[in-house]
């Protein structure tokens, strides 16, 4: 009897193993033919990753919006994109994606999530370690896109960063950091493609002291010191209750912001 349960139980196992390559291979999405399928890389901190409340919209699937996880496969893009923090949640991406993908047809939309909470611009530098995070944001960043960029053309790059800048120490030297980031970020992966900047939160409870402002400043600026750059305003979104970051309603809203600037950048430059 024993040797009978033993022999069942081991013919079960071996059914499990042979089953589950069948149901990893059912969840593989069908990529389409490299011109069709426009990659965009979302990096930055917290306010990219998202840390709004996931709603049942923020599940549901577009069918051309993926999204490159976080073992590195391609699947419909659902919030959280983002896993820097156990608290990742809502952000901009996944609605910047279905804009994007609305407005054409003919294309499926790849989105790489990079972002990472709390990471100020000096950790965005090849070999730095995050150790908020234990994490190298840039190189983790690069090595992601150019595994997306095998299936895919990079299209554009969304960045919304600075909140952990926004100090005596360093908000004067950022502008002049994010201006090299932008190139560097063009030149690692030979893609001379929009790069576009979401503007820090502007809640009526917090008030900006001058560092902000610097910040601020430096991200409107890059729309006119780098080309194919464009600045994407907050005006009227919420935070979440913390006075950081953006709820959920505000950052599907910065998403169609983001959108409507890239397809703005993107027909001035055909």
């Amino acid at each position: 009897m024993i040797t009978r349960c033993k022999f069942l139980s081991l013919s079960l196992f071996g059914l499990a193993l042979s089953l589950a390559p069948i149901s990893w291979a059912a969840d593989e999405v069908k990529l389409p033919a490299k011109d069709k399928f426009h990659l965009f890389l979302l990096v930055g901190q917290s306010n990219m990753a998202g840390r709004g409340k996931v709603e049942a919209e923020d599940q549901k699937p577009h069918e051309r919006v993926l999204m490159l996880n976080k073992e590195g496969a391609w699947v419909p893009a659902a919030d959280p994109l983002h896993f820097d923090k156990s608290s990742a949640g809502v952000g901009l991406g996944k609605t910047f994606g279905k804009v994007i993908a609305d407005a054409n047809p003919e294309i499926t939309v790849g989105l790489i999530p990079c972002a990472v909470g709390g990471s100020p611009i000096d950790s965005w530098k090849p070999g730095v370690f995050y150790k908020a995070t234990n994490s190298h944001p840039w190189d983790d960043a690069i090595r992601r896109a150019k595994l997306a960029q095998e299936k895919g053309v990079l299209k554009g790059m969304l960045w919304h960063q600075g909140e952990s800048d926004s100090s005596a120490k360093s908000a004067p030297a950022y502008g002049d950091k994010l201006q090299k980031l932008v190139g560097a970020f063009r030149q690692e992966l030979q893609a001379d493609v929009p790069f576009l900047v979401g503007q820090l939160g502007q809640y009526d409870d917090v008030p900006w002291d001058d560092n902000r402002k610097i910040v601020d400043q430096a991200h409107r600026d890059l729309a006119k010191q780098v080309k194919q750059a464009a600045f994407v305003p907050s005006d009227g979104l919420k935070h979440k209750g913390d006075k950081v970051h953006f709820d959920s309603a505000g950052l599907r809203e910065f998403g169609k912001r983001y959108a409507d600037a890239y397809l703005k950048l993107a027909k001035a430059n055909p």
